[in-house]
């Protein structure tokens, strides 16, 4: 079984410029879409010298690509709380759920930065969806675990339906009222539990 820890990457080394810029850019990239948001004006708004940038980018692909593995390496960690906090692998799956449906009501949401991110970089082979497909898999693999901790028969379809609920509540969220997406996906997580 896979821990829910698997595959957290080591922080990379600190540095405020580094952040700066991954938050200026995530912030962009999330509410304005990735190839709409040039470098140079994440660089002005992150106040950042083009020099630094490219100290710690190889240019925006890799920019996107850090951004979209800090939003990765912020719902695994959210998750692994959520795991600290019970044993029981069906409360797991209604925590993740509910957490994602909090998400979708929040201020500003914009869809799944991971969907979003794919829509843009449609190419399989580059690094941004490379990212996007990593996030996924190990998504898939903590909700087939957790299935499989509650004695589900088919915790690998159970997980493909999870995942089809979470995108589809992210689109809803977005399309339509935030509130009926979190309600449905707090239902169907409820209804593949029961049905297990």
């Amino acid at each position: 079984m896979t821990s829910i820890a698997d595959g957290v990457k080591p922080a990379p080394r600190p540095s405020v410029a580094r952040d700066r810029l991954l938050r200026t850019a995530g912030r962009l990239f999330y509410a304005e879409g990735i190839r709409s948001v040039g470098v140079d004006r994440v660089m002005a708004e992150a106040e950042v010298a083009r020099g630094t940038f490219y100290r710690h980018f190889q240019g925006k692909e890799d920019l996107v690509r850090a951004y979209l593995e800090a939003t990765d390496q912020g719902i695994r960690a959210r998750v692994a709380a959520a795991a600290a906090g019970t044993r029981d692998p069906a409360v797991l799956l209604l925590l993740v759920a509910d957490d994602i449906g909090a998400e979708l009501c929040g201020d500003g949401f914009r869809g799944c930065p991971f969907i979003n991110a794919a829509a843009e970089y449609a190419d399989r082979q580059s690094p941004v969806h490379q990212a996007v497909l990593n996030h996924r898999a190990w998504f898939h693999q903590v909700v087939e675990d957790a299935f499989r901790g509650v004695g589900n028969s088919a915790p690998a379809q159970a997980a493909d339906s999870m995942v089809a609920l979470r995108d589809g509540a992210m689109v809803a969220g977005y399309l339509n009222d935030p509130m009926t997406a979190r309600r449905t996906l707090a239902h169907g997580t409820s209804a593949l539990l029961a049905a297990g």
